[in-house]
């Protein structure tokens, strides 16, 4: 499961189909809807919320909007919009999302060429609306590699 912090605009189609995917299957497991991947380390920054079911949803409408934007037919219904604020967008530290922004160019320069020669060059990186830039390496929960391997962006 990977729940992207970046902005879904950099994903290419595979991308955007599997987070969508893999949004709703976390809408599921905090919705206690579903016995697979409760323990997922992708899920404790929304378990982390006050309202961690509003923070999942508003995470899945900005997939929504990027899809709609590119002419894909989601199905906005799949999202269980419900009254809650979101009073605080989440944290997310400038060490994650420069290694979710390299691991994206790896993927993308296998599947999409193109778009990995745009975005390689890129200095800034925009993130998903519900996430907030903060100082710090990469997050503890992330798997893979050596952590802190990165630097920020």
């Amino acid at each position: 499961m990977r729940l992207w912090s970046i902005h879904p605009g950099y994903l290419d189609s595979k991308g955007l189909l599997a987070v969508w995917r893999e949004g709703l299957l976390a809408q599921k497991v905090l919705s206690g809807k579903t016995k697979g991947y409760r323990n997922h380390p992708q899920l404790q920054r929304f378990r982390k919320c006050r309202f961690p079911l509003v923070a999942i949803r508003i995470y899945l409408l900005g997939i929504y909007q990027e899809a709609k934007l590119r002419g894909y037919a989601f199905d906005r219904l799949r999202i269980n919009l419900s009254r809650g604020v979101l009073a605080k967008r989440i944290a997310v530290t400038k060490g994650q999302v420069a290694f979710e922004f390299e691991h994206l160019l790896t993927k993308l320069k296998i599947r999409d060429f193109s778009r990995y020669k745009k975005l390689r060059k890129l200095k800034k990186v925009i993130l998903h609306p519900v996430f907030r830039k903060v100082t710090g390496r990469r997050e503890e929960w992330e798997r893979g590699g050596r952590r802190g391997s990165l630097c920020a962006r």
